[in-house]
């Protein structure tokens, strides 16, 4: 459940709450399509901007709707580690069949603090936990060292999203642990490259648009089938750069919404509605692929 194409799922909002109707519809679009499992309530379902009760209700819904007919990857990280662990132990006992679990945020945590934040987690919970390491909005980079001593330490450490930039960071981690560990690409644009070397898969954000060539694209690097693997990717290209035109979610879930997949943009403050130029640019792009008229 933890390899292949894992969808980074928004979260769809209708006057002021989460509108359930589209989360189910989401959810079975997924199921349809091949996605290999649904991360909920991560930074692409604007996990910050969620009161607590609300990323409870979030993760027992998505929970309740997949009906164990696709894995729920709960997001809940936190940059204090008692919320981390309340939240943990909530999706443990929802149902979630693991945890993505960031590296603490504006704190800049040490590297020892990294490890203890974590190491807390591990002791009050027992399901399985992918790390989540993205310093461009964390503001502390989890060094590979860091990684392989959780992943020794801990046996519900079972993988990591990589979202540093850096391909290398594949190589260093397999060096450090064993080539089995569980790498997932943070971006989309650089999920093969990092497959390449020995990433599992992505949690991706453009699997939200395009779930069954994303899922088949990991399904052959995963079988070592490259060049197949590299159509794809260079297909899709230019999606996967236009989603960040700014700042994710904005791009994906006005996206969805002009597909047809969502009910409304609504997103939280302060995420805001995008410029109109820029949504012309992507109106433009999805034409392109034939996502829209």
């Amino acid at each position: 459940m933890f390899r292949g194409s894992i969808v980074a799922l928004i979260t769809p909002f209708k006057n002021g709450s989460i509108d359930r109707k589209s989360l189910k519809n989401l959810i079975d679009f997924h199921v349809k399509n091949g996605t290999d499992a649904i991360v909920v309530a991560g930074t692409t379902g604007e996990s910050a901007t969620l009161t607590f009760p609300e990323h409870e209700e979030l993760i027992n819904l998505a929970v309740e709707y997949a009906n164990k007919r696709i894995p729920i990857i709960a997001g809940t990280g936190a940059n204090a580690t008692h919320e981390a662990i309340a939240l943990t132990k909530s999706a443990e006992k929802a149902g979630a069949d693991g945890s993505l679990q960031i590296v603490p945020y504006y704190n800049k945590p040490t590297q020892e603090g990294i490890y203890q934040h974590f190491k807390a987690i591990c002791e009050e919970t027992n399901i399985p936990l992918i790390l989540y390491n993205i310093p461009s909005r964390t503001g502390t980079d989890m060094l590979p060292e860091t990684f392989a001593r959780l992943y020794s330490d801990f046996p519900n450490v079972i993988g990591i999203k990589e979202a540093t930039g850096d391909v290398s960071r594949v190589s260093e981690t397999i060096n450090l642990t064993n080539p089995d560990v569980i790498i997932l690409s943070g971006d989309d644009s650089l999920t093969l490259p990092m497959m390449s070397v020995g990433a599992k898969g992505v949690i991706s954000v453009a699997n939200n648009l395009v779930p069954k060539d994303i899922a088949e694209m990991c399904r052959l690097a995963n079988e070592g089938k490259f060049e197949e693997a590299r159509k794809i990717h260079d297909r899709y290209w230019k999606l996967f750069k236009i989603l960040f035109i700014e700042t994710n979610p904005i791009p994906v879930k006005t996206a969805a919404y002009h597909m047809g997949l969502i009910d409304d943009i609504e997103m939280r403050l302060p995420l805001y509605y995008m410029k109109s130029e820029n949504e012309e640019k992507l109106k433009q792009v999805l034409k392109e692929y034939g996502l829209i008229q």
